[in-house]
């Protein structure tokens, strides 16, 4: 089936095919064609250009269509790729607005997860409900973040903290694989704390983990990688590596949260494994910074949990003027992120990180794919690629997007080379 999409105002994210990710200056470059169109081939883009070089021979049809090609006017908004999002926790039970009236009074998260609640409430939450519940109100989530123009989602386990919760959370993931249009990406994540039945004894905690949950989520294939939670109060580099090699043997891959309470040695362990990304670093230091340099891992940075956690933000400026590149993304989870909003997040770089409209949006974009293993196929305007897109009312530029920080632009989705 091929479609075409004309009268775009803007066509943005353009880069060419074999750009897997933007560091450091390359992330101020957003290629763009004002007044543009674009073909789509089934499920792939397969063409774009000024308007004035579309072919309009074809005498176009009652139906908008143009001999069978059907045609999509974007009626001069602009036309991205679709938001990635690389660091969710969208499978979760309930919420936890106790927990936000006790940070409003003065607890930090840390105090709060030392007194049993955070992570621990999710898990306890999640243990009463089914499967169907979960992967109900999962896709409830879903719906509305690809309605928000995000196309790619990567889905941690994490509050479950016993081998068949863990393995339910994934297990909703696969299901969600199957049935949505967007594009998901599973990570285990039974190292996110030490379950409730194992308080004071951490390195038993570490042994279930290591010797039952990994070979169990290997042995239904229900994760592509593996993460944990490397931080002060969580786990210790020794036993987030001791973490990370188990899994790789079962050949998934790093992805780990690091130096978001503190300088945890995350950055040091995570960067050794190749992780693929290392996520938070809002409390990252300098020599952490100089340990990504020249790697193949993708910082990537969590403004809203900075936002909603009144903490300090991730030095997302700092780390682009040192050549460094950074992916966004939401933290959606019930705790410190109760947001899938990929738009704000961006508002939020450009407001309190002090990125350029531009930098934000291909760290959302482009960056946030490599960040998932994804960007050969997704996170940018390129032929060849999967045609994730977003199609916008009018806007004047590409900074009205984190401009207009509540307003919702989307006119449109597609996923996959269709209208959603």
């Amino acid at each position: 089936m091929r479609k075409i999409i004309t009268n775009i105002g803007l066509l943005a994210g353009i880069h060419p095919c074999d750009c897997l990710r933007l560091q450091g200056r390359e992330m101020q470059e957003t290629g763009a064609i004002s007044q543009a169109w674009l073909s789509i081939d089934d499920d792939r883009i397969s063409g774009f250009g000024a308007m004035e070089t579309l072919d309009r021979q074809q005498d176009q049809g009652p139906d908008g269509s143009h001999d069978g090609t059907t045609i999509i006017d974007a009626r001069g908004g602009c036309v991205l790729p679709c938001w990635c999002d690389p660091h969710t926790h969208l499978v979760y039970a309930g919420s936890r607005e106790q927990e936000f009236v006790d940070k409003i009074h003065g607890l930090s998260y840390a105090e709060i997860a030392r007194r049993g609640g955070g992570i621990l409430n999710s898990a306890d939450l999640l243990h009463e409900m089914s499967e169907d519940e979960l992967y109900e109100a999962a896709m409830a989530r879903l719906d509305e973040m690809t309605a928000h123009g995000t196309g790619c989602v990567e889905i941690k386990s994490g509050y479950g903290l016993t081998t068949e919760d863990e393995l339910k959370i994934l297990r909703v993931v696969k299901r969600m694989k199957e049935t949505s249009k967007a594009t998901i990406v599973a990570t285990f994540l039974g190292a996110h704390a030490v379950g409730r039945a194992y308080a004071g004894r951490q390195q038993e905690y570490v042994d279930l983990v290591v010797n039952e949950m990994i070979p169990a989520v290997a042995d239904e294939r229900l994760a592509e990688y593996i993460d944990v939670f490397c931080d002060e109060g969580f786990f210790t580099p020794a036993e987030t590596a001791r973490i990370l090699e188990a899994g790789a043997k079962y050949g998934m891959r790093p992805k780990i949260h690091a130096c978001e309470l503190a300088s945890s040695g995350g950055v040091e362990v995570g960067v050794c494994h190749h992780a693929l990304s290392i996520d938070h670093l809002e409390s990252a230091s300098a020599d952490d910074l100089a340990l990504l340099k020249g790697s193949q891992t993708m910082p990537t940075l969590l403004p809203g949990t900075s936002f909603f956690l009144n903490m300090p933000y991730a030095r997302g400026r700092k780390m682009v003027d040192e050549g460094l590149g950074i992916a966004l993304a939401s933290d959606c989870n019930p705790g410190s992120t109760p947001s899938s909003d990929m738009k704000f997040v961006v508002s939020l770089a450009c407001i309190k990180m002090r990125l350029s409209p531009n930098e934000a949006i291909n760290a959302a974009t482009l960056n946030a794919a490599y960040a998932m293993g994804l960007s050969h196929d997704y996170g940018s305007i390129a032929t060849g690629k999967k045609a994730h897109l977003q199609i916008t009312a009018p806007i004047p530029s590409l900074a009205y997007i984190p401009y207009a920080y509540t307003r919702n632009i989307v006119r449109q989705v597609i996923l996959n080379g269709d209208v959603v």
